[in-house]
């Protein structure tokens, strides 16, 4: 039993320097996932040949989590260049370019990465890695703490717990959320993407990315608790948010990427 007593302690004790510690990662990657996996449903046939043609066996719900997967990596390039471009920092209530730091932010970094995606004489691996971006930093304009108001790090710096372990607002709203629903992200996204109608695919076939950042500053707004101890009431209250923006993203990822592919370049002038 005293074994036991110190291996849990253990084991709590590496849980909390973990939720305190680790850097965040938009959605997390079961939510990466699931916006990946109902953008797959919704592909045009054009887009859906691009994908396969730049990606091969892997999927969306795959590529989603690759940019994040990436910040392991030691490389400058990772740490420090590509650090900024998951998030938009919005001090008021539209988003303005002049705020984004000297490498950029994610509004920057998708215009970048999709004249990529769309230049004929771009290589295969600079195509790869500019759809990869896009479909991660889609999603991530999706989470209303990736476009913070620029005080406390997109929540990061929010102290709160969550069914009583220490944790921080960012953190709850990437993972918390949507882990205490204990799902698989091909079991969360099936069951999102039933409830999605054909005229809700239509409403939100909104490309502009202003208007998802937007639509995420607003239900930022509205997020943040009067009492730090979050667990069922704060999961119940904020659930049918998660789930819609998650359903957006993923709506407007293959929205997105319809868009992006329908270029009059044949696939065959693609550099290798």
């Amino acid at each position: 039993m005293r074994l036991y007593g110190i291996r849990m302690r253990f084991l709590t004790l590496t849980a909390l320097s973990l939720a305190i510690a680790s850097p965040a990662q938009a959605w997390g990657p079961i939510g990466h996932r699931i916006t990946g996996a109902i953008a797959d449903e919704n592909l045009s046939g054009v887009a859906r040949a691009n994908v396969r043609l730049l990606l091969g066996e892997e999927d969306l719900a795959e590529a989603a989590t690759w940019p994040d997967d990436m910040k392991s990596d030691p490389a400058e390039f990772w740490q420090k260049k590509a650090s900024p471009w998951h998030y938009v920092t919005v001090h008021g209530d539209r988003y303005a370019a002049s705020d984004a730091p000297p490498e950029g932010d994610a509004m920057t970094a998708l215009t970048r990465f999709t004249a990529t995606l769309r230049d004929p004489n771009a290589s295969l691996d600079d195509k790869r890695t500019a759809l990869r971006f896009i479909v991660h930093i889609i999603g991530d304009l999706h989470q209303p703490l990736h476009a913070g108001g620029g005080d406390d790090r997109g929540g990061n710096t929010v102290s709160v717990t969550w069914f009583g372990t220490p944790s921080n607002l960012h953190s709850v709203w990437d993972s918390g959320l949507i882990e205490h629903r204990s799902l698989s992200y091909s079991e969360y996204a099936h069951w999102l993407s039933r409830s999605i109608t054909p005229e809700q695919v239509i409403a939100w076939n909104q490309r502009d990315p202003a208007v998802w950042i937007a639509e995420s500053v607003a239900l930022r707004k509205t997020i943040y608790p009067a009492n730090p101890s979050l667990s069922w009431d704060y999961a119940y209250q904020h659930r049918g948010e998660i789930d819609d923006r998650l359903k957006h993203a993923g709506v407007r990822i293959a929205a997105y990427l319809n868009w992006a592919f329908e270029n009059p370049e044949p696939a065959a002038a693609v550099k290798k």
